[in-house]
Formats: C-alpha cells, sequence, structure tokens
C-alpha cells in the first residue's frame, strides 16, 4: 500500500504500550501522558524502566501522572492533517483518565478530519485496537469501516491484572470505587488483588492468598475465553513471572509462542500498578470463528 493511497493516520498515547517497531512499521503516532515525581515531570516513554524504578526509589512516594495537553494532541493532528490525512486517535480508558478529554477539545479545530476513539482500555488491551486500526488503513478501509471494526474489537479485549501490592492504586486515585475495598483487604496478610476492565472501568475480580494464585486465576480466566486472537503479557519488574505465564498461556490455548508479546509496561501504568504487576491482555475471537494457528 503506498503512502498515496494510505489516507488515514492513527495516533495514540503513549500507555498503548506496543513496542517501538510496530509503531514504526505502521507508522503511529504517540502522544506521550506525563509522569510526575514531586517537582519533576517526565514525558512517558522518556525513562527507561530502570531509571522509572530507580526514581521511584529515591524520591520514596508513588509518582504522579497527568494527561497530555491540548497543544500536544493539536500539534500531531496538525501536522497529520495539514499533509491531507485523516486522522484516528484511539485513546487510553475515559472512565479513569482525562486524556481523552484532551484528544477531543484538539479534534473539535479540525473538523470531520479527526475522529477520537476511547478504546475502554489501556497498554496492549488498547494497543491491539491501535494495531488492527493501522493495519486496517493500510489495507485502504475507510474511517467508518474502521471505527466499525474497532467497536466490535472493543467489546472482545479482556484486560486482567494481578497487583502485588495495593499501595499504588490506593494513592493513584484513578480507582475510587475499589479504594474502600482495597484498604479492607490490605489488612489482611498478603492479599493479592485481581482486576480486570468492564466497558473502560477497572473492577475487582478476585483475590487471593499469594500471588501465585492470582496468576492461576487469570490463566483459568483467559482458559475460559478460548479461542482467542490476539494474546500480551505485560508486567512491573516481574519478566521472570510473565514470561513462565506466557509460556503456560502457550500450552493450554494452543497458542503460538512467539505470537504472545511479553514486555515491560511504560511509566504511566506502572505508577498505577506499582512494582511485581502482572497482565494478560487477550483478544477473543468472533463468535462463530473456530480457533488456528
Amino acid at each position: 500500500m503506498t503512502e498515496l493511497k494510505r489516507q488515514i493516520s492513527v495516533v495514540t498515547d503513549s500507555s498503548c504500550d506496543l513496542p517501538p517497531q510496530l509503531l514504526t512499521r505502521f507508522k503511529i503516532a504517540v502522544v506521550p501522558l506525563l509522569v510526575h515525581f514531586g517537582h519533576e515531570s517526565y514525558l512517558d516513554g522518556e525513562l527507561s524502566a530502570e531509571a522509572f524504578w530507580s526514581k521511584t526509589a529515591a524520591v520514596g512516594s508513588v509518582p504522579q501522572t497527568s494527561r497530555p495537553s491540548v497543544q500536544a494532541f493539536d500539534e500531531v493532528f496538525e501536522g497529520l492533517v495539514t499533509r491531507g490525512k485523516q486522522v484516528l486517535c484511539i485513546t487510553l480508558t475515559g472512565k479513569h483518565t482525562s486524556t481523552i478529554e484532551s484528544a477531543y477539545l484538539a479534534a473539535q479545530r479540525f473538523g470531520e478530519a479527526v475522529q477520537v476513539f476511547d478504546s475502554q482500555s489501556l497498554s496492549l488491551g488498547m494497543g491491539f485496537q491501535v494495531l488492527e486500526a493501522a493495519q486496517a488503513s493500510e489495507r485502504g478501509r475507510s474511517m467508518d469501516e474502521i471505527v466499525a471494526m474497532l467497536e466490535g474489537l472493543r467489546s472482545r479485549v479482556h484486560a486482567l491484572v494481578v497487583l502485588d501490592t495495593l499501595e499504588y492504586v490506593r494513592r493513584g486515585g484513578r480507582a475510587q470505587a475499589l479504594v474502600g475495598v482495597i484498604n479492607r483487604m490490605s489488612r489482611l496478610l498478603n492479599v493479592k488483588a485481581i482486576v480486570n476492565f468492564v466497558e473502560g472501568r477497572v473492577q475487582l475480580l478476585g483475590v487471593a492468598r499469594s500471588f501465585r494464585r492470582g496468576v492461576e486465576r487469570v490463566l483459568d480466566t483467559v482458559e475460559s475465553l478460548a479461542p482467542v486472537e490476539h494474546l500480551a503479557v505485560m508486567h512491573t519488574q516481574n519478566v521472570e513471572a510473565a514470561e513462565g505465564l506466557a509460556d503456560r498461556l502457550a500450552e493450554s490455548l494452543d497458542f503460538p509462542r512467539d505470537r504472545i508479546l511479553v514486555g515491560e509496561t511504560g511509566s504511566v501504568v506502572a505508577s498505577h500498578a506499582g512494582a511485581g504487576a502482572v497482565g494478560v491482555f487477550a483478544v477473543s475471537r468472533r463468535p462463530g470463528e473456530g480457533h488456528s494457528r
């Protein structure tokens, strides 16, 4: 597909966690959120994972995050629209962040040339939607066709996360509905929370007395979604657990291991999940589709 035929450009925010090579391959533009350590602020992606956790330990407090400015989205949109592109901007769930508000406000200046879509997810739950949209654009699909595809895809995205610590969720302030439950849970010894996303809102799926049991619960839940068409395992400073879970998912779901993305999430998601978390992002197949390798 030549550049002249590629009329729709996909824009997203930095919490999508797609590998840089995929962002480059499909010409996906990324608008970064911000991470704050007291009076110091960094663009998401500016710090490596090692630098982020070192600074978190040095500061001794939970980092705060904030949305991109309207101007940050505006600059990206303008650069694409002036080149004759339509723009589809896919953002982090609007239920827990105002990132989508910045995108909407920036989009108003460009009329029908820019559309904004709420992924109702985060990390690779959003990333898979971004990737599918970019691939559809490369195939020459229209904006209406891509948005319709995304609406169906979004309903089949599942995000399940085992939290090794509850402190970051409690102090991050993005999931107020869970705070009361978390406060009660934190009084119990070694309780691990398992959360998922329902229509863009984080919910408590269950609790486990150990991290290992939490992972087992996630594994069982993902197995119940089979067959799946996309799988990813993301983590925060827990690569061994993530790789092990990916191995088990490949075996139990008869899913190609080399098609399971495994990686460490960026600074924004890490700021709310805390160290030691492991999450599975799965896209179930459309109803009526069988399993194929």
